[in-house]
């Protein structure tokens, strides 16, 4: 499966006293990394919201291996688990600058369509793209 990496400076706002990352934020890196994921391929997370698709995070696993601190480079490595049905899983490493293992993760997002919210297939167009 596709593999897309990206990378951000932790900024003071996110970290504790003491200077480590709050363990509250690795969701919303998560979610920068797969949106990235997906521009990578030309799909827009706006447009398929737009589209009528929502993707709400149905499951997040987090592994915390070793501590983010302020101002370090953050890497997320993201790649798709399987292919794509009524779920999509992501599975995300994250490392430091020197290349050090700090986080292992994992999101299961279902398509819901926003009128009914109710599960559905990924569309196939995504799928495709996905897949290609």
């Amino acid at each position: 499966m596709k593999n897309i990496d990206s990378s951000f400076r932790v900024r003071y706002a996110e970290t504790d006293q003491m200077g480590v990352v709050h363990h509250a934020n690795y969701p919303v890196y998560l979610e920068s990394a797969r949106i990235t994921w997906l521009d990578n391929l030309g799909i827009s997370y706006k447009k398929l919201e737009q589209d009528g698709v929502m993707l709400p995070v149905y499951d997040l696993q987090l592994t915390y291996v070793k501590p983010a601190y302020f101002d370090d480079i953050i890497t997320v490595k993201v790649s798709l688990r399987e292919a794509p049905g009524v779920k999509i899983i992501f599975d995300y490493k994250l490392y430091n600058q020197h290349e050090e293992l700090l986080t292992k993760a994992a999101t299961t997002l279902i398509f819901v369509d926003a009128k009914t919210r109710k599960p559905i297939r990924c569309p196939k167009p995504i799928f495709d793209i996905i897949m290609k």
